[in-house]
């Protein structure tokens, strides 16, 4: 590998910025691609299918075989809102192998004790997610049921690449919550991001069937193949 390619996967990695390293195997010739150089590279479709899997893999073009090495982002799951659904996500998500980590500036709710080894940022949305970072690897939800808290987190997200937006609520609620982001300036489009009622459809009532849902909705919204092209979209 050439030296210069290696100091801009380093420098990639501390950005978190994904990026994709192409060697033709009949002669070593590199290429080092962003996700934005992919959108036009000849192995485009290839390359969205292992980022889809965050997989480094060879792949076979026109006679001439390829080892595309992956450098992702870990995944990332800003939650807002240290309530009971989140805490049965934070387990669900180190299993899955999602970096999860919950912001609510209430602190009472935002405690270690009450989400072990996860990290737990106890300020106000518009402090914690600029700091933090939203991008195209990061799933973004809203659990707080406070529009005080909830709109603020949401609104940032909106203007973000992040993959996935959820939000709790019911259907009156949600409704509610569209009327006040279009008086912030948000329009439809932008506003169709959001997953609500957020989870798949499986008829959770507890905390922690409700998690399941939101977990698998995400990794759907990841990995499901239409749901990748987005994701090299929205990172480019």
């Amino acid at each position: 590998m050439k030296a210069d390619y290696l100091a801009r996967l380093n420098q990639s990695r501390a950005e978190r910025q994904p990026c994709a390293l192409v060697t033709r195997l009949k002669d070593g010739t590199q290429r080092f691609l962003t996700l934005a150089d992919m959108d036009r590279d000849p192995l485009h479709v290839e390359l969205v299918q292992a980022f889809r899997l965050n997989k480094s893999t060879v792949v076979e073009r026109e006679g001439e075989k390829y080892f595309i090495t992956i450098q992702a982002p870990p995944l990332r799951i800003i939650v807002l809102g240290a309530v009971h659904v989140s805490q049965s996500m934070a387990g669900m998500a180190r299993l899955l192998g999602y970096d999860l980590m919950v912001v609510d500036p209430r602190t009472a709710f935002a405690s270690e004790t009450r989400f072990p080894d996860t990290r737990v940022v106890a300020e106000w949305p518009d402090q914690a997610l600029p700091a933090l970072g939203l991008d195209a690897f990061t799933a973004f939800v809203a659990l707080t049921h406070d529009p005080k808290i909830d709109d603020p987190g949401l609104e940032l997200a909106l203007k973000s690449p992040c993959f996935y937006i959820g939000a709790l609520g019911s259907r009156k609620t949600h409704a509610r919550r569209i009327e006040r982001l279009q008086k912030a300036g948000f329009a439809e489009a932008d506003l169709a991001r959001i997953h609500a009622p957020i989870g798949l459809n499986i008829g959770g009532v507890s905390p922690a069937e409700i998690a399941l849902s939101i977990m698998a909705e995400i990794t759907a919204t990841l990995r499901l193949p239409a749901k990748a092209e987005r994701l090299a979209q929205q990172g480019g």
